[in-house]
């Protein structure tokens, strides 16, 4: 069976430029150190035996940045990684300041992988609050599609409410 997971969007529409921000994650430990574009992600991660995957995805999102998230949330859909992974994803509105710290929780993992050596690390070791565009080319190629369909849904809400 094929492994799920959740996560969330942290977007904002800046003020002064209107343009759409959105924050993704780096993830830590040695293997990633020196990986860049198409390796980011959006926070999210596995439920909990018998945890419903929204509340996995909120979970989540406040294990890997520290932050507390509030709705409310626009559904994002789901999308198929290239590991046959499944990520669901929900959207929501909020800032997230150039000066707030990250607060990430830790893991363990053997690496080299037979090695027998175990190394503790942040999951995720930055974040960063980008325009739409540039976060598509910081993410996993098969997460790009969750910011167009934000980008979508916030295009038709905003069309609903001016007319």
């Amino acid at each position: 069976m094929n492994k799920i997971s959740g996560g969330l969007v942290l977007y904002q529409i800046e003020p002064s430029s209107k343009q759409l921000k959105c924050l993704v994650a780096h993830p830590g430990g040695p293997f990633f150190k020196n990986k860049d574009d198409t390796w980011w992600s959006i926070p999210k991660g596995e439920p909990d035996p018998g945890e419903d995957i929204f509340h996995a995805a909120l979970r989540e999102f406040k294990e890997e940045t520290g932050m507390i998230p509030s709705g409310p949330y626009l559904e994002l859909g789901s999308i198929i990684q290239n590991n046959g992974k499944e990520v669901f994803a929900w959207a929501f509105e909020g800032n997230w300041p150039d000066d707030r710290l990250l607060v990430c929780n830790e893991i363990s993992m053997e690496y080299p992988k037979g090695s027998g050596k175990s190394w503790t690390f942040p999951e995720i070791d930055r974040v960063a609050f980008l325009p739409i565009e540039k976060a598509k080319k910081k993410l996993r190629p098969q997460q790009a599609p969750l910011l167009d369909r934000l980008a979508e849904r916030i295009s038709l809400a905003k069309e609903s409410r001016a007319s």
